[in-house]
């Protein structure tokens, strides 16, 4: 009997790292020999509903250097999507097809790589499969850098977007201790409902530099008055203060901090605007200081040229697991990591059931968050530091980071 093919696809917002992760899938398959062909699916899901179907086997053949140049390419080499499946309950059209595409390609197993949103198409995908009795095994592959996914210790992508999110810090203290003048910066940083990003900016202290002074997360509500009195004791203190918060701070009444109109994505989720602006009216409203906002935005998700060797190798390492899973029988699952040790860093792989991951967030907790709602403690930083460690070895030509090509996504369609 011939073997199996398999499929992947990525979802979501972009990573460092999530490139690392299909690689891993792509190796393992070419390597393992429990599977034939690993096809890539463009654009996520909506690949297979649009017939947008890559060989991989042949991209990685045509240069045995493109698994490498892959692993550290920033984004998404196979594109992305923000689509939600709907309840096959009410329309099962879309599963239907889906399921007719891994029929014809003799798809034995289906990955797909992604943070929150991507785990609730796994969640769907395996539940339609029990429910006509298809034998697929379908794994999710943990990608966010938020790091708010459930049963894994933390996820591929958010270490080195932590590393780029700390040198920002560090560089924009640099920047911003030259003026002998008051005055406050305000960084804004990725997370919506999970402060774990902006509990990074924490990294950035050294033995000369205690900025950022404060951070706020979205964890602990967000008292204007408070956070007035907090900037007003330390610009008695001292000139500058660099302030670290996350995009999704909000008061006690739940609203989110922000200087205009939230708008809802397909999940539901709302898409925040100028958490770090509407502080900088504040400021500017209530306080005589100099006062200007930095929103970080996606150059936090992106940067190769700043990612984590560690975060790369275990994104990596993950996607092979996922391949080891799927051929033990493995399904309905996402990969985890699990830590052993913060010193020597320690981890290992394994698995949790989707049902228990799709459409939760892992919040950070609150005996990591100082007393005051406006720092984080000592226990964050032995859990950040190891994330963030080694540097990989980046081609550059003309001076630019070689990356893989991206025709496939690029040109017009």
């Amino acid at each position: 009997m011939n073997k199996k093919n398999c499929m992947v696809a990525q979802s979501g917002g972009p990573t460092v790292a999530i490139n690392a992760s299909l690689a891993g899938v792509i190796h393992a398959v070419m390597t393992l020999g429990n599977y034939d062909t690993v096809y890539g699916s463009v654009n996520g899901i909506l690949g297979i509903l649009n017939d947008n179907i890559l060989n991989l086997n042949q991209i990685v053949n045509q240069n045995s250097a493109n698994l490498e140049k892959l692993k550290l390419s920033p984004a998404m080499y196979l594109g992305s999507c923000r689509f939600k499946l709907p309840d096959f309950m009410d329309d099962d059209s879309s599963y239907n097809y889906i399921f007719k595409q891994f029929e014809n390609l003799n798809i034995g197993a289906f990955f797909y790589i992604g943070g929150n949103d991507s785990m609730d198409t796994v969640l769907k995908l395996s539940e339609y499969a029990k429910r006509i009795g298809n034998d697929i095994r379908i794994i999710g592959i943990p990608k966010t850098i938020d790091n708010d996914l459930m049963m894994t210790d933390h996820t591929p992508g958010f270490g080195s977007a932590a590393k780029y999110v700390a040198a920002s810090l560090l560089e924009i203290a640099h920047d911003t201790f030259i003026y002998a003048v008051k005055s406050v910066t305000i960084v804004e940083i990725m997370g919506r409902d999970a402060g774990w990003l902006t509990a990074a900016a924490a990294l950035a202290r050294n033995e000369y530099s205690d900025a950022p002074h404060l951070i706020y997360l979205p964890e602990t509500y967000f008292d204007k008055d408070r956070f007035l009195a907090d900037v007003r004791n330390l610009l008695e203190k001292q000139n500058n203060i660099i302030i670290a918060i996350s995009e999704g701070i909000r008061d006690a009444s739940g609203s989110y901090i922000n200087a205009g109109e939230s708008q809802m994505d397909s999940f539901g989720h709302s898409q925040l605007s100028g958490a770090a602006k509407a502080l900088e009216y504040l400021i500017k409203d209530n306080i005589n200081v100099k006062v200007r906002s930095v929103e970080i935005n996606v150059l936090q998700r992106c940067a190769a040229h700043l990612s984590s060797q560690t975060d790369l190798d275990e994104a990596f390492a993950q996607g092979e697991k996922a391949v080891s899973l799927a051929s033990e029988g493995v399904t309905a699952s996402m990969v985890t990591i699990n830590r052993i040790s913060d010193n020597p860093y320690t981890v290992e792989y394994g698995h949790a059931e989707i049902k228990n991951i799709a459409n939760e967030a892992k919040a950070v907790p609150k005996e990591w968050i100082h007393e005051n709602g406006n720092d984080v403690t000592p226990e964050m930083i032995a859990y950040l530091t190891p994330l963030i460690q080694g540097e990989p070895q980046i081609t550059y030509k003309n001076g630019l980071p070689v990356y893989m090509e991206v025709p496939h996504l690029s040109r017009h369609r």
